[in-house]
């Protein structure tokens, strides 16, 4: 099973044709092979942060990578024809992941977030899919782990032995966490999932449903907290201009060579 076996090009990001159901496939197969593997899940923020962190580039390609945003989605299709159908986002597809988990026996471990929020998501999480195994959780200092500290908790999570490690440190912390750790930390799927822990634990509400199928769920997490202003700011003109960019490069192509 290779999910790479076709891939789409979203300013220098490759990206594998995926919906939820074929995500949970291939995470099904490869907990059968019991080996690391590192998923990314992207949002316009992170495309546009790879244009000028090299190194979060790498991870994002040698990476199982989602489209979480749904600007990515419109530019897969109307740049590259792509037949997507439906984003991948983090706290759907945990969600998804944690039910799914009930009948396969699949173990979870929440590594990040403040206690009370690890806390209240995994009440929330059992209340809601009774029979879910959360076999840990780990809220870590607002600081570099020491040496010892980061050792004792790599031990921590393979003792524990669970088929995910959900890592909500933010990006781009998180993906890189993982991927330092990619190697020591025996857990078949590794994934940052951002403010997942936040949405799924009821301590911040998600948009409503017009707002996230319209591609509107950045405003309405302005509106919730005005710092994430300053980011959005930074990143969605430049990724709406070279989206713009790329409309008009495909289209005078397609005018001149024909379709």
């Amino acid at each position: 099973m290779n999910p790479f076996a076709k891939t789409i090009d979203i300013l220098g990001i490759k990206f594998p044709f995926l919906d939820y159901n074929s995500t949970l496939d291939l995470f099904t197969h490869w907990i059968k092979e019991h080996e690391s593997h590192q998923v990314c899940i992207a949002n316009v923020h992170t495309v546009i942060s790879s244009l000028t962190d090299k190194k979060l580039r790498e991870i994002n390609n040698q990476s199982l990578i989602t489209m979480d945003g749904l600007p990515l989605v419109w530019y897969a299709k109307l740049v590259h024809n792509a037949p997507i159908k439906e984003r991948v986002c983090g706290p759907e597809l945990m969600l998804r992941c944690l039910d799914e988990g009930r009948k396969q026996g699949w173990k979870h471990f929440f590594l990040g977030g403040k206690e009370i929020v690890l806390n209240d998501l995994v009440s929330t999480m059992t209340t809601r899919f009774p029979g879910v195994e959360i076999i840990g959780t780990h809220s870590p200092p607002f600081r570099t782990l020491s040496t010892e500290e980061d050792d004792q908790l790599v031990e921590l999570i393979n003792q524990l032995k669970p088929d995910f490690l959900w890592v909500g440190l933010g990006a781009p912390k998180q993906e890189k966490w993982i991927a330092a750790h990619l190697s020591k930390v025996k857990v078949p799927i590794q994934i940052g999932v951002g403010a997942a822990f936040d949405f799924n634990s009821g301590h911040i509400n998600r948009a409503p449903l017009w707002m996230q199928k319209s591609g509107l769920e950045w405003l309405y997490r302005i509106l919730q907290d005005p710092r994430l202003l300053k980011r959005y700011c930074a990143t969605n003109p430049i990724f709406l201009a070279l989206f713009l960019r790329d409309i008009i490069l495909v289209n005078f192509c397609r005018i001149i060579h024909g379709p």
